[in-house]
């Protein structure tokens, strides 16, 4: 295994941790393993192309293992609703017909390659959730509180986008 892909297995294994410091509120710990783990995301993806090091696991497990720490992190935050669950609700919506479109279109031999929208929406999820977290460390920070929910806005919007885009470019998925 490449040091890319262990880097993208390093961000799953660090998704049980951050949980755990999350829920027994060590939010200082968990803003750390977050952002830790984030920054595997960006590593990862700029040494494989450097160095020709792209393979099919990291193609699947590099995007699925940034869904499952992003994903966790909001599921904790409607649990102690710094997240509205309707809003999980959208972005996991989204998430599931793109996977259900990605896999019609696999069987058919056709590979639907991720949008720059769908790009723009996961940097905007990676950086609304430190800021949510910071909030728990820096409760009474007004700026930090606007910021934080204006990613969090920012990123549904794209959600929204980028599932609209991803559709109507693949549209053709539907007829098959």
């Amino acid at each position: 295994m490449n040091l890319p892909n262990k880097l993208t297995v390093l961000r799953m294994i660090a998704v049980p941790f951050f949980i755990a410091c999350y829920m027994i509120n060590y939010n200082h710990w968990a803003l750390v393993i977050f952002n830790l783990a984030s920054q595997t995301h960006i590593l990862d993806g700029k040494i494989a192309r450097k160095y020709n090091l792209v393979t099919n696991f990291g193609k699947i497990m590099d995007p699925l293992a940034d869904k499952i720490l992003v994903y966790s992190a909001f599921c904790m935050m409607v649990e102690n609703k710094t997240v509205p669950g309707w809003m999980l609700i959208v972005i996991l919506a989204r998430e599931f017909i793109v996977a259900g479109m990605r896999t019609v279109a696999a069987s058919e031999g056709i590979v639907v390659a991720a949008g720059m929208s769908g790009k723009i929406k996961t940097v905007a999820q990676m950086i609304a959730v430190p800021l949510l977290l910071m909030l728990g460390v820096f409760p009474d920070s007004i700026i930090l509180y606007y910021l934080a929910y204006g990613f969090l806005w920012a990123s549904l919007v794209m959600t929204v986008v980028s599932g609209t885009e991803y559709i109507w470019k693949n549209k053709n998925v539907f007829s098959m």
